[in-house]
């Protein structure tokens, strides 16, 4: 199990969020699935929603903001950041679009809200009192985050001049990937899609693909990716009962 109590280096994935329609829904979906326990921070916070693992934060939830209704409802990735204004500063030079301008989010931290040049919308995350995620890489939390760009080279191009990432390729004749590496280790990925539009994905560890494909659909979830094995675990994508995709691999934890 990994725990951490101070802030994630600048460009690592340090968050993810579900802004969705029926945040109690949610809750009750992914609580059962995970083991999550659910900590709702009230109305000062708009009832946003901490997911907990071994009472360590792993998640949220919460309500689609005022004006945002028919936004479609996705898991965010957050990339930590020293300075969410000279970041978004960063981001207009390389292409990329600012989607919400920095703000402070109470003492918690300061984040913003972006886009790629090729349209995949991530969230920046200036840590003060909270630094994110604070348990990962076990069965119930996030153990990879990755970009799938309709422009993988674009995007290669922007991430590395934003973020300072070393582009460890995978490509091969059939496949664009990339992994992004910080200090020589790699903290997410970057691939190529053909159909679709430009995102960011989550994947969330388990003890057994099979199993946890089985209880998304005995909540009420679909299979959108048949489990397969990969050299780094058996994978599967699914959706929860709402339509948010999202992957599960299993891990050892």
């Amino acid at each position: 199990m990994t725990f951490r109590d101070t802030p994630w280096p600048e460009g690592t994935p340090c968050w993810v969020d579900l802004m969705t329609d029926d945040p109690a829904r949610a809750d009750a979906f992914y609580g059962a699935l995970f083991g999550w326990e659910i900590a709702d921070q009230g109305e000062e916070y708009g009832h946003y929603r901490i997911a907990l693992l071994e009472g360590r934060s792993v998640a949220a939830f919460g309500p689609k903001p005022p004006g945002m209704e028919q936004a479609p409802s996705v898991w965010t990735t957050y990339l930590a950041v020293a300075d969410a204004d000279k970041t978004v500063a960063k981001v207009s030079e390389a292409g990329g679009q600012v989607l919400m301008p920095p703000g402070d989010v109470g003492d918690a931290g300061r984040m913003a809200v972006v886009a790629d040049p090729t349209g995949a919308v991530f969230s920046l995350w200036q840590a003060r009192e909270n630094i994110g995620l604070q348990n990962v890489n076990v069965p119930g939390t996030v153990v990879w985050n990755e970009g799938m760009s309709r422009d993988f080279d674009r995007a290669k191009t922007f991430y590395s001049e934003v973020f300072g990432y070393h582009l460890g390729d995978l490509s091969n004749a059939d496949f664009s990937y990339t992994t992004l590496d910080l200090d020589g280790r790699p903290i997410g990925g970057l691939g190529g899609i053909s159909e679709g539009e430009s995102h960011w994905s989550t994947y969330f560890g388990v003890t057994d693909t099979d199993a946890a494909v089985a209880k998304v659909v005995q909540l009420g979830g679909s299979v959108r990716g048949e489990p397969s094995d990969s050299p780094y675990g058996r994978m599967a994508q699914v959706a929860d009962d709402q339509g948010v995709v999202f992957n599960i691999i299993s891990v050892t934890g």
